[in-house]
């Protein structure tokens, strides 16, 4: 017998794990995270999330309290153009990037995911684990025993080396990196940006809350990559690039990292799933790591809680594979362009994405490719199927609401302007909505990541709308906003 049953075991405790966990305690399934480290990182590894990010964790309303905290800058990061993208006018509710700690994210990610009722096993290692048709056994240590866990499916979160991919024999296809470089939060005298020594190259200089970030290139790496990083190499090869001795002090953080680009050749091997990291690995280009590792678990959490539940119509679970590889198969896509961009200062090619990058509409186009908020998950038909759903303004009762909030429960909603949809009532959360009418639709149908299924022109009644809710939601009864199944 195991020693622990479970819907789903998470495996790895970052971004996506914390948001996969608590989407799916959302949607009513048992959640369990185990995380090899007994306690999160004194270190933080990312500083921003993107217009995208925000605009998705606004569905569940956690997007506010960050805003709140974080600073905002008008555009979107990218390397190897000479001016920002902007965001005003992108398709997006924030247009601006929130510059926060990825620590902080966690935090609120994880009280949240908490609360929702899954169970983080911190200090706990997967170190194995077998699946057969109706679910997952794992062997996980915490350092001093091992343990079993049963779970229905298993959710591999945790990371580029992911066990859990290895494990499962997926495959990770790409290329191996050409070049590394070293990355160190350290205290020291250079002022912030870009300082060059003699021979042109640069150590980079990132301003961080009472230190700062050096980046700068690796002459000679190790022929293990892994190798740690130490304070003494990060000062040889700062020195080198400067040509000069700056001292670097009190040391944070210090890693490796390359240009290398990988995507798991599937993100669904039986019971077994992959996001983040695990799926994908990609040159640090556009500060996207964390965001599209949101991304994916948003994707796949209502996804895999439906299933769970078996409410899921056929075929729900492989969408995920479907929708996100392909967004993965982007995103290795632009990261890796915008590297070459960088390395091909005088090339032609080079010269005409910088003048595209300078016409506002080139530039608008460029931020919402690199932040992906040009992701449509359906394209053709109306402009808004399959895309994000904006988040409107509506009155619900007679009372003010957004679009976005009636989407913090994580279910299905149909939005309903003219009354004729009440009869759907029995299948899906039927909300009568006024304003809609004003962006000529009669019924708009919400996936529970607020992506839309479906929409309703005027005079064409529910044409479509069967076939979308069997598709998107099943034949399982509506549950009330807020509900619990």
């Amino acid at each position: 017998m195991p020693d622990l049953e479970t819907d789903v075991l998470v495996a790895g405790a970052g971004p996506a794990g914390l948001l996969l966990a608590a989407e799916l305690a959302l949607g009513g399934v048992r959640a369990t995270i185990v995380e090899r480290h007994p306690e999160r990182p004194p270190y933080c590894r990312g500083f921003n999330l993107n217009a995208r990010a925000l605009d998705l964790l606004a569905r569940r309303g956690l997007a506010e309290g960050l805003v709140a905290e974080g600073h905002q800058v008008p555009h979107a990061p990218v390397t190897g153009l000479p001016g920002p993208l902007l965001l005003d006018g992108a398709a997006t509710d924030h247009p601006f990037s929130l510059g926060i700690p990825q620590t902080r994210v966690e935090e609120v990610l994880e009280a949240w995911a908490v609360d929702l009722g899954a169970e983080i096993l911190r200090g706990h290692e997967l170190r194995s684990f077998t699946q057969d048709a109706d679910g997952v056994t794992t062997l996980v240590h915490n350092g001093q025993f091992g343990r079993t866990i049963r779970a229905r499916y298993l959710a591999g979160c945790d990371g580029g080396r992911s066990t859990v991919r290895k494990q499962a024999g997926i495959g990770f296809p790409g290329v191996d990196a050409r070049w590394f470089a070293l990355l160190g939060d350290v205290e020291c005298e250079l002022p912030y940006g870009p300082s060059a020594g003699p021979d042109g190259r640069a150590v980079f200089v990132i301003p961080r809350p009472g230190y700062v970030r050096i980046v700068v290139r690796e002459d000679d790496p190790p022929a293990d990559k892994d190798t740690p990083v130490t304070l003494e190499r990060l000062q040889a090869q700062v020195d080198t690039v400067l040509g000069r001795h700056v001292e670097l002090r009190a040391p944070r953080w210090l890693s490796r990292f390359g240009d290398a680009a990988r995507l798991a050749s599937q993100y669904r091997s039986g019971r077994v799933l992959l996001a983040g990291d695990a799926a994908h690995i990609h040159p640090p280009a556009g500060a996207i790591g964390v965001n599209v590792a949101l991304d994916d678990a948003f994707n796949l959490g209502w996804k895999l809680a439906a299933t769970a539940r078996g409410t899921a119509p056929e075929g729900l679970l492989d969408t995920y594979h479907e929708e996100r590889h392909a967004a993965g198969e982007r995103i290795l896509a632009n990261t890796r362009a915008q590297v070459a961009l960088e390395e091909a200062a005088g090339e032609p090619w080079a010269d005409l994405m910088r003048r595209v990058a300078a016409h506002p509409a080139g530039n608008r186009a460029l931020a919402e490719i690199i932040t992906g908020l040009d992701a449509c998950y359906e394209p053709g038909g109306h402009p808004w199927l399959g895309r994000l759903a904006p988040d409107v303004p509506l009155q619900v009762g007679g009372a003010e609401t957004t679009l976005a909030a009636l989407l913090h429960a994580g279910r299905p909603v149909l939005l309903d302007s003219t009354g004729s949809l009440a009869s759907w009532s029995g299948v899906v959360e039927v909300v009568r909505a006024e304003g809609l009418s004003t962006l000529d639709f009669e019924g708009v149908l919400l996936r529970p990541d607020g992506h839309v299924a479906w929409v309703g022109t005027p005079g064409a009644g529910d044409e479509g709308l069967a076939e979308a809710v069997g598709r998107w939601i099943g034949a399982a009864p509506a549950l009330p906003l807020g509900g619990v199944p």
